[in-house]
Formats: C-alpha cells, structure tokens, sequence
C-alpha cells in the first residue's frame, strides 16, 4: 500500500537536471522530471534543483512535508577537473631534518596537469615546526600573496600524528581560508599520495561549498525538512556536512548514481551495468551483490580515493557509423550529439526521402569517412541507434524506441553503399560498436572472476537498448534492460544507502584494534543519519599491507517493501539452481531466515573430495551469496559464540602463508554480515559477536563456512 512519504532522487547532468519521486514503502517509481541544467544562473545549479523538486512534488500531487529523503547527485566536482576550473591552493608542509626534504618535494605538485596546457595552480611554503605560530603566519602570508584560496596542511606521518597539521588548518581557517589536512582525507601512509589527493580535495573546495550552501538554503526555501544528502564516487550518499569537508568524494560519481539504482531495482547478484548514453557506455562490475570498488587514478596518477572501478568505451546510441571502401569500418567516437545531426531514425519517412549516403567529418580533425543520410528533410546521423530499431531490439515504450519501419528506411540507403541487405547491415553496424563494448566486458569479468554463465548484463541510459541487447546475444549471456533505464540515475540517487569507509594501516592489527576501525565506520554513517538498527559493516583485512578497512552502509529509515512482489518458493529454487548450474530436483533447502533461504548441492568428484556448492537467496529470488564449497549450520544467537569458535577452528588452514580462517557469512534477520575479509581466526570470531550484540538469544542464526585453499 502506498503512502505519502517520498524519497527524492535528483541527478544534475551537464545538460539536464533529472528528478524523480519513489514511493518510500514499495520504492516504486512515482513520478519524473527533466528541467535544463541551470548553469549560468545567479543560483548556479541550486536553481535546477528546486524547479526539478517544484515540478516533482506538483505531478505527484506531493508537498515538501511528504519528502522523507532527498539526494542529489552532480557532476560539479567532475566537470572543475576536466576543465581546470579549480582555486588556487596553498601547500603548507610541515617537517624538519628529513620530513622536510620529503614535504618540501611535495612543491612539484604544480606541475600536475588539469588540462593539456593548465597546470594545477598551487604555491608551497614551508613551516619547521607547526607550534611556531609567527613560521605558520608567515607561511600562510606567503602563499596567500600568491592567490591561494584554499590550504592544504600535509607532514610526514600525521596519520599518527595529526597535531602538526591541525595546528596549520586551524590558524587558517582563523583567516577565513577554506582548509584540508592531509590525515582528514585518508589515513593510509604514503605522503605524496595522500597529499596529492588532499591537494585535488582542497582545488574543487570553495566552488563546491558555494553550491552546497545555495543548494542548502534552497532547499529549506522550499519547505523540505528532510537533510539533503549528496552521491559519492562509491555507490553511496554521504550528508551534506561531510560533502562540505570531502567533496572528492563526489568526483566520478555519475556512473555510481545509474550503478546504486541498478543494484537496488534490479536486484543483480553477478554481472556487469552498462549506462549507455548518446556518446559513451560506462561499464561496471557487480559481485555478490556489491559494486566493484577501487583507488581511482586523478590527473594521471593513483589517489586514496575510492570510487566505482568504471571503464568507459565511447560507444553509445547516438555513435555514427564509419565506412570505407564498402565496408563499416568503425563507429563513434563522434555521436549524433557532437556533429549537431538528428538520428535518422527519428525522422520522418517524407523527411529520409531521396536519401543518398555520403560521408563528413564532424569535427575538424575527425577521418572524412562518418556516414550521414542527404534527404529531402536535411542531413541525418546514421547511428547505434537506428540499428537497433531496425533490428527490432528496441523494446515497446523504451526512451529510444522509434517506428521500425522509419528506421528500415533509414538504413536502406546504407545497405545498398554495402551491397547487402538493411538486416545484415544493421548488424555489421551494431557489431563494430559493439565490439569495443565486448572487449572491455570480458576483461573486467577476468578482473573479478565473474562465470559467463552466471554474469548477466543489465543495461540503463537513454541509450541502453542500443548496446546491451545486441552485446548478449552476440555473447550468449542473460541480458535486459533495466526498468526505467533513462532515469536510471536519479532512482539511484533516490534509493543509495548512506555510506561511509575507514581504513588504516595498522602492522599485526589485533581484536580490538579491528573492532575499533569498525565502531568508527559504523558511528559515521550513524551520525549522517542512517537508523543504527539496520547498518551493516564489512571488515577487510589485508595481510600484505596491513590495511583494515571498514566499509558502513545504512539507510536513513528502516525499509519494509511492499511483499506482493516476493518471489515464491518455486521462483526461489529455480534462482538457485540455475545458478548452480544443475537440475532443481538435485536441489535442497539447507537453512533459512525470513529474508533468505540457504540452497545446496553436492558434487561428486572421482579423486578428490567432493564439493558443497551454496547458493543463498532472498526473498526477491536473488541469489546473494555464491559459495563453491560450503558448510552450513543453524544455530541461535545464544548458542552462536561457541557453535561459531568450533566450526573455525575445525575450518582454519594452516601452512607456509600463515593461518588461514574460513571465510565466514552469518544470516541475521534480513541481513548477510560478510565477514570473509578477516584471515585471522581471534578478530574474526570477535567481529561475529559483535555482530551478534544486542539481538535476542532465541534469534536464528545460519552460518556459511568456506575453507580457504
């Protein structure tokens, strides 16, 4: 039953502001809009903002009362990069003996290029000691005669010892300087890299805090009572407070906004999104129900931030088709968009009249050799587009879909240049395009290991049905295209979990050092807004650089969706046992809470052991957990603490890499605690009780064990 709390998403492009409005029960989609970007307006985008949610609130017959979360995701951050429209910053560095040779090398810094031609505008000056007010003083007069606006405090080892470089900041922002500490972006050692990723936090910083304090005020302007939340790079939302002290965190964060919405309306477990638009597809990876996440490379090097591991091919539905010598030899880069052309598709029939196939170049230094269609009604790009409609591949009521006889007639003259028929031209078409897509699929499903089996590919976009159904049939794999794909985006925006991630370097990490990084993870996104109840914390530790990492997600309310579009049992075993690859009737139920149910089968193996392959799938019909070869028990929350420490000493491994714990998954109520990222036996056992604090002891618990090798 709906109700008339709303969850607002809005997705701010370059070109267009997109809003919607999910009903905050059942999450289904309730209303969108689309207003021009406003830019150039006295408010900047602040003002694009409150006509999308004016809009938004008046089709649904909504008021701002009814908002109980609102997030806006934006491509500012993004955009100052690659245009170089960054402040100046003043790089204080901190040391003595030989700190200060390694902090005064950070001055190279200014030779970083934003654009070809612009360098990253940043004076350095050099403080011995940060107690000494006058050397700070002076410091800070120097750089600012050289038109800082914003400071960057950064000493060798303030991730331990932070007292030099918060003396720095704070003496700055005493002067009225917008400013960042090194330690405060990241806590993980390697002070060129740290600093470096300080230094780009620190360049987007003024221009980012004049827009989160007009979008603030605007906001509230209008009525909404609701926090304002922003997307970050990693798939989550962050508040508007810790956007105002981390706005890198909102660099690269486009393609997380159509990647979040993927993962919560499509409910992927394997696979790989595919956000097509006019000009590009961004790819990226779903395992085991989560994005692949990784340090993203800024201004050609690596950084401390995290963000969606997203690889874009420049192939999307408004890519134009290239031909020489009677062949397709290529499509895109250039799109329909960047030559000014329409789709040929979207023409009239009396418009593509007398159409005849020449070839342009639709910028200056692009190869004469782009087709375009010369007909009574004009010039028209011959684009994926179009192929794909001609193809019948473009589904009824998609954003692209066009009358297929149109698009026949739109490749008709480009089939008789090839010799061919229109189908077999439209093909050649959507394969060369395709291709590039293809490529970077199989990579990335190296990279993560993914089964071609089992990875399905999800497309979102305006331009989805041009690339994603073309690229699963010519692979073999599951494909579709996802609800609502050209919004996408802003349902992404709408549904994101607040998100927060701790990492620390810390050598032979005991117990308690863990069960610290993760309290701290978990206050953070508690203190942003999310309902303590239902955050869920994944520990990793990592032996080779003694990083632990803490990654906190939650939502700013408990969600109970709408059970009419529950998967039945039948629907649930069918899920698993195609997913194990084998026969339903060699299927049985292994355990089960009220959100998930533990499915296995055996394999059996003439020489070796035989494996106990899991799946795990919720109540949607998603499997959630791929297990290879698993043990599972059913146990109580009061029982666990001993059932748990028997079956990982029974499980753990021991050899020349060391001890090996079992990789651990506990079902609780309607989660999945991951556990897997802790190797040694003591933290991990600890991080299971923590999870198991506060619940009833009579509360179900199944364990999935997994031996490492």
């Amino acid at each position: 039953m709906n109700t008339h709390r709303i969850r607002v998403g809005i997705d701010v492009g370059g070109t267009f502001t997109d809003a919607v409005a999910v009903d905050a029960t059942t999450l289904q989609l309730l209303g969108q809009v689309k207003v021009p970007t406003s830019h150039h307006h006295e408010d900047g985008v602040a003002h694009g903002i409150v006509e999308a949610l004016d809009r938004l609130l008046e089709q649904t017959g909504h008021t701002p009362e009814d908002v109980t979360f609102l997030a806006h995701g934006t491509t500012q951050a993004t955009n100052a990069l690659l245009e170089g429209d960054v402040a100046t910053v003043g790089l204080i560095g901190i040391g003595t003996g030989p700190g200060a040779t390694l902090t005064r090398r950070l001055a190279a810094f200014r030779k970083l290029e934003l654009t070809p031609g612009k360098r990253l505008p940043l004076a350095y000056a050099h403080v011995a000691d940060a107690d000494d007010a006058p050397a700070v003083r002076a410091a800070l007069d120097e750089v600012v005669r050289e038109g800082a606006e914003v400071v960057v405090a950064s000493q060798p080892f303030s991730v331990d010892r932070p007292e030099g470089e918060e003396a720095v900041a704070a003496a700055a922002r005493e002067r009225g300087l917008p400013t960042t500490a090194a330690h405060d972006i990241t806590s993980l050692y390697g002070l060129h890299k740290r600093t470096r990723t300080a230094v780009v936090n620190a360049a987007i910083l003024p221009r980012m805090l004049a827009t989160a304090d007009l979008v603030d005020a605007s906001i509230t302007k209008a009525g909404v009572s609701a926090p304002l939340m922003v997307m970050r790079c990693d798939g989550g939302v962050m508040s508007l407070d810790e956007m105002r002290r981390r706005p890198l965190l909102t660099v690269l964060s486009g393609p997380a906004a159509g990647v979040a919405g993927a993962l919560m309306q499509e409910r992927i477990s394997e696979g790989l999104f595919l956000e097509t638009g006019g000009t590009s597809t961004d790819i990226s990876v779903v395992r085991r129900g989560k994005v692949a996440v990784r340090h993203a490379t800024m201004l050609g090097r690596t950084s401390y931030l995290s963000a969606l591991d997203v690889r874009t091919v420049g192939v999307g539905g408004g890519s134009m088709v290239r031909i020489d010598g009677g062949k397709v030899v290529g499509v895109g880069p250039r799109s329909a968009h960047i030559a000014g052309l329409p789709y040929a598709c979207f023409a009239s029939a009396e418009d593509l009249r007398d159409a005849k196939v020449t070839t342009i170049r639709p910028m200056a230094d692009d190869p004469a050799d782009y087709a375009v269609l010369d007909a009574a009604g004009g010039r028209f790009a011959i684009t994926m587009t179009c192929a794909a409609n001609a193809l019948g591949r473009v589904p009824e009521g998609d954003f692209a879909r066009c009358d297929q006889d149109v698009a026949l007639a739109a490749l008709a003259p480009l089939a008789a240049v090839l010799g061919t028929d229109v189908a077999t031209a439209a093909t050649n078409l959507l394969d060369a395009g395709t291709d590039q897509v293809k490529s970077v699929v199989e990579t990335m499903m190296r990279d993560y290991r993914l089964e071609k089996d089992t990875a399905v590919l999800v497309g979102g976009g305006g331009g989805a049905a041009s690339v994603t159904p073309h690229l699963a049939a010519v692979t073999g794999q599951e494909g579709r295209i996802a609800r609502h794909n050209e919004v996408i985006s802003p349902i992404g925006v709408a549904l994101a979990l607040i998100r927060e991630q701790v990492e620390r370097i810390i050598p032979g990490a005991g117990q308690e050092q863990i069960l610290a990084v993760r309290a701290e993870a978990e206050a953070a996104v508690i203190a942003q807004g999310a309902a303590a109840d239902g955050v869920e914390v994944e520990v990793t530790v990592d032996p080779q650089t003694s990083t632990v990492r803490a990654v906190a997600t939650g939502a700013t309310e408990l969600r109970t969706q709408d059970r009419a579009h529950r998967a039945d049992e039948a629907d649930r075993l069918r899920a698993a046992a195609m997913s194990l690859r084998t026969d339903p009737a060699s299927v049985r139920v292994l355990a089960g809470t009220p959100a998930h149910t533990v499915y296995g089968t055996e394999v059996r193996r003439r020489f070796r052991a035989d494996r106990h392959p899991v799946r795990v799938v919720d109540a949607d019909g998603v499997v959630r957990l791929h297990a290879p070869d698993a043990r599972v028990e059913t146990t109580t929350v009061g029982r666990a603490p001993e059932v748990l420490a028997g079956l990982v000493k029974e499980a753990t491994s021991y050899g020349d890499g060391g001890v090996r714990a079992p990789a651990l998954r506990l079902l609780l109520g309607s989660r999945i605690a991951d556990l897997s990222g802790v190797l040694d036996p003591d933290p991990l056992l600890a991080l299971a009780r923590s999870e198991l604090r506060s619940r009833s002891a009579d509360e179900p618990v199944v364990a999935v064990v997994e031996v490492r090798s």
